[in-house]
């Protein structure tokens, strides 16, 4: 049977504080409106309705997802009349089921919506056991442990209240069902609204089957209205990321000061330190060690390779066995090669470094080529902006570059060169040569170190 997903965003969140509508409001680096949408596509969702309200623009702007159906709540009447703005939609597939997801909801996982799915019954509900039930709706069951009915709190008698079975909101249902039963309800309650919830005493009247499954982990259900919530499920998605990156053979020194957020791609044998925050689509391969206070976004880092440290890597592909740091920062376009070597202090950007080369400390290399077993000594920068345009460098094969050397690019440091250290060079440098550029060493008689004059 096919799958319709409704997605609930109207709402405003106002105690969030905030300009930015509630569900663009981040967890684990992504808006947590996209962790709804990606549940549904895992679920292989033939329609995803998204409905929206406040800051509809800003919404559809943000997630630009072709696959998702966009439906006007223009007044928040609840959210059984959310549901039914989607009704044209759903109406084009009625034999399927829908799903209704909640967008402040982001840790639901595709395994518990699985088990929703799974059931023959005409209307499951999610439910969880809590302690302390304030604020949610309860799930009445008669005698026989049959669901009969959700009643929310405002509307729960003391008796009702009592009950520590509650709705999570998320539930599937046969959808020309649902639509029948959505006409169905009413806003006769304490808040005026038209709730989802009364599907289920819909359902019973009809003599159809209604399940209600309990979520076995809490945290699935655990949703966001102020920043205190929001804090509180980041802390449990990363919690979930860094477990399963232990599980598939990576060693966390320090679990819990690891920040992940995006798409890690692991193997065995990797080693995080303390304080290391993974962004973006990152690719560690086998035998991996990254040092503490380490960035790393939107990497591959090859088999063998080590980053100390205080690093910053962006954007960058580095080969195997390679040694990055300490404090080494590789900006976006950096692609090193197997076995190069860059140490502390070094920058990167827009670069291309074959096998063996070494920029060991102090130096800055950026748009530039450099050929295998290269040395690049300390202090060493390529001066590629004119002041208005890049330009590139071009370092052969087998090059020496003594400490403190200029490259003003554009220029070409053709392979064996060998510069000597101070040297600012303007123009192509032979290959197999020794090209130094700077004055003979002198002493000057008769001068006298400036002295600092006195303030009148």
């Amino acid at each position: 049977m096919s799958l319709n997903v409704v997605i609930l965003a109207a709402g405003r969140g106002t105690r969030m504080c905030s300009q930015l509508p509630k569900v663009l409001h981040p967890v684990g680096g992504m808006p947590m409106l996209m962790h709804s949408i990606n549940t549904a596509r895992q679920l292989n969702a033939t329609q995803i309705n998204v409905v929206y309200g406040y800051g509809g623009e800003k919404l559809q702007t943000s997630i630009q997802a072709d696959d998702v159906h966009w439906c006007l709540q223009d007044e928040q009447l609840g959210t059984g009349h959310a549901v039914a703005q989607c009704v044209a939609n759903l109406q084009n597939n009625l034999s399927s089921k829908t799903l209704v997801l909640y967008a402040d909801v982001p840790l639901l996982q595709v395994s518990t919506c699985l088990t929703l799915l799974e059931r023959t019954a005409h209307l499951s509900v999610l439910t969880s056991i809590t302690e302390n039930p304030r604020g949610y709706g309860r799930i009445v069951r008669d005698g026989d442990g049959f669901i009969t009915q959700i009643v929310e709190e405002k509307d729960a008698s003391p008796e009702i209240q009592k009950i520590n079975e509650v709705n999570s909101g998320i539930i599937c249902a046969d959808t020309q069902d649902l639509i029948e039963w959505l006409a169905r309800i009413d806003n006769d309650n304490a808040q005026q609204e038209y709730y989802l919830t009364d599907t289920i005493a819909c359902a019973v009247a009809d003599d159809k089957r209604v399940d209600a499954i309990h979520c076995e982990d809490i945290t699935d259900v655990l949703g966001i209205n102020d920043r205190v919530q929001l804090a509180q499920v980041e802390a449990c998605y990363q919690q979930r990321q860094r477990h399963q990156l232990m599980l598939k053979g990576v060693t966390l020194k320090d679990p819990d000061t690891v920040y992940i957020e995006g798409q890690i791609e692991v193997a065995n044998d990797i080693v995080i330190e303390p304080c290391v925050t993974l962004r973006g689509k990152v690719i560690l391969e086998e035998n991996v060690h990254i040092g503490m206070n380490t960035v790393i976004i939107d990497a591959h880092i090859g088999k063998d390779s080590c980053v100390h440290a205080h690093s910053h890597i962006e954007q960058a592909e580095i080969g195997q066995a390679c040694e990055i740091g300490p404090y080494a920062r590789l900006r976006p376009d950096t692609i090193l090669a197997d076995e190069v070597k860059i140490g502390n202090f070094v920058e990167i950007k827009k670069t291309h470094i074959d096998t063996g080369t070494k920029i060991n400390h102090l130096s800055y290399l950026g748009d530039a080529q450099i050929g295998h077993d290269t040395n690049i000594g300390a202090g060493t920068i390529s001066c590629n902006y004119d002041g208005a345009n890049k330009h590139r460098t071009i370092i052969g094969d087998h090059v020496f570059i003594g400490s403190d050397t200029q490259l003003v690019a554009p220029v070409i440091i053709n392979s064996g060169a060998t510069i000597g250290a101070g040297s600012t060079i303007t123009s192509d440098v032979v290959a197999d040569k020794l090209t130094l550029s700077r004055s003979k060493q002198k002493t000057i008689d008769h001068w006298q170190r400036p002295t600092k004059k006195n303030k009148t």
